[in-house]
């Protein structure tokens, strides 16, 4: 390797190496501050995050510093696609880090940033891994860390037992999706690049007996399926978002399943595209159906279900099991034969991804404040948070709007191109049962709107105290879903289509 090649894939890792430095100093600071001063791990642990997030705009793939392709090895791809999600998954654990700063329990433990870091960084690498052992390595750099945050509390019961749940869970369908790993590692004759497999498994080998490769894609559906809270491998959800601690939930819910949808649209677009026909059966047919009809269920269970639930946090666990059937059906979309429709597709799902990292922390940060003030997470309890809090009450309206796909919150957009995706796809009927479950969605969100503004409680004389971090992130998160759901809409996603050419490309 050149100087010049070294250099050059050194800044293909620069936010991978930012975070492992930014982890060294939150160690540092761990070991050397006094506990009065312990509150400047969260606020230097944000500020890293931050700075770090910015890597990817400044050093953007095709320019001179980094041109696009692959590094070390073939096991890392930089392109366009893997910067947006990292500056997703990166500025997600920037506000959360935030949200935490005040936390009993959390707030002032170093340890909780750094573990927070670490799972930071195996999404980042995940976003970009092109090679079937990066896949793994990074997938369990990320739940690793998770199962760890899950249980943080350990004086809390519910807490402990998320985090045994989730890890139980987790480690049972991680040992799947290696099976299914390993299995076109030999059906590959020992390939293991996402972009090489692909040619392997179209040969002659398996003309006349496709099932054994559709089983390991069916094994590794299973695998990234619980990552992203599709049904039937929900089942962890509402049991981990209820027991952990508040802001570990809000992490959980939006970079976890961000960066697991960057590596499967990769996977399967890389590995399985149309081109790749075995015998008489096209394998991008199997995986689109599978898509379709986990959308299909995971939106009508998700939202179904969610109008029983009377804590907010398991309200917003199944909400997030819904928001993951939307986003499959921009995965479903795939199927298009038309570049400009793929290409629509992967914008889709990347603009919904994005509007709701931002959209689930505001409705996080405002359930972490009541729980806090108040010790409860029941919905009922909210009643008169508009004339305790008006502000408070405000920003979960605008993220409860968002959610549920009403304008001007950016959720009306990330919805509209996701159901035009489909139409454009030829999957009119999906897009149809979409709207449908949009609409049942629309009803538990206005119940708890309507529960914050009407319904009456005896302490509304008792104001919940917002602490300066914490208006930071109510206020970045708010503009954030405003300014997408209006003007800032149709830029971001034209700027989203001409990305997905990278991964197409």
């Amino acid at each position: 390797m050149t100087e010049f090649d070294l250099a050059t894939s050194l800044l293909a890792i620069l936010p991978e190496i930012a975070l492992t430095v930014l982890a060294m100093i939150v160690l540092f600071l761990d070991l050397s501050l006094p506990e009065s001063q312990r509150r400047t791990i969260a606020v230097v642990s944000s500020i890293g995050l931050a700075f770090t997030a910015a890597l990817p705009l400044i050093l953007w793939p095709g320019s001179a510093q980094v041109p696009e392709g692959l590094y070390w090895g073939c096991m890392v791809r930089y392109d366009v696609l893997s910067q947006i999600f990292k500056v997703m998954v990166l500025l997600a654990a920037a506000i959360t880090c935030l949200m935490s700063i005040d936390v009993k329990g959390i707030g002032r433990k170093g340890e909780f940033y750094l573990v927070l870091i670490v799972s930071t960084l195996g999404m980042t690498l995940l976003a970009g891994a092109a090679d079937l052992i990066m896949v793994f390595l990074a997938l369990e750099t990320t739940s690793i860390p998770l199962y760890i945050l899950a249980a943080f509390k350990r004086d809390d019961n519910k807490s402990v037992e998320s985090g045994v749940k989730y890890f139980l869970f987790g480690s049972f369908s991680s040992a799947i999706l290696l099976y299914g790993l390993s299995l076109l590692y030999g059906f590959s004759g020992g390939q293991t690049n996402l972009y090489q497999i692909a040619g392997v498994l179209n040969s002659e080998a398996f003309a006349n007996n496709p099932l054994p490769i559709l089983g390991a894609l069916a094994m590794v559906i299973v695998g990234f399926g619980f990552k992203i809270s599709a049904v039937p491998f929900h089942f962890w959800t509402p049991d981990v978002y209820e027991g952990a601690p508040t802001p570990v939930t809000a992490f959980l819910s939006v970079a976890s399943k961000a960066a697991s949808f960057a590596v499967l649209v990769r996977f399967l677009m890389a590995v399985f595209p149309a081109s790749v026909v075995i015998g008489n059966a096209e394998i991008q047919n199997f995986w689109v159906q599978l898509m379709a009809a986990s959308a299909v269920i995971s939106m009508t269970i998700g939202n179904v279900v969610a109008l029983a639930q009377r804590n907010i946090k398991r309200l917003l666990a199944y909400s997030s099991i819904a928001q993951a059937g939307y986003t499959l059906m921009g995965v479903a979309a795939l199927q298009a034969t038309s570049a400009d429709v793929q290409a629509q597709a992967i914008a889709s799902i990347s603009f919904y991804m994005f509007m709701y990292v931002f959209t689930n922390l505001l409705a996080f940060a405002v359930v972490v404040l009541f729980s806090e003030a108040t010790g409860s997470e029941t919905i009922a309890d909210l009643a008169g948070l508009s004339r305790r809090s008006p502000w408070l009450a405000l920003m979960m309206t605008i993220g409860l709007l968002s959610l549920a796909g009403v304008p001007p919150a950016a959720g009306f957009f990330g919805k509209f191109f996701l159901f035009n995706a489909a139409v454009q796809a030829d999957l009119t009927w999906l897009a149809i049962i979409g709207v449908l479950n949009a609409i049942i969605g629309l009803y538990y969100y206005l119940v708890v709107i309507k529960v914050m503004y009407v319904d009456r409680s005896e302490d509304e004389d008792k104001p919940i105290p917002v602490s300066r971090p914490y208006v930071w992130v109510l206020a970045i998160t708010a503009i954030v879903v405003i300014v997408l759901g209006t003007f800032g809409a149709q830029p971001v996603f034209d700027w989203a289509v001409r990305s997905a050419s990278s991964l197409l490309g």
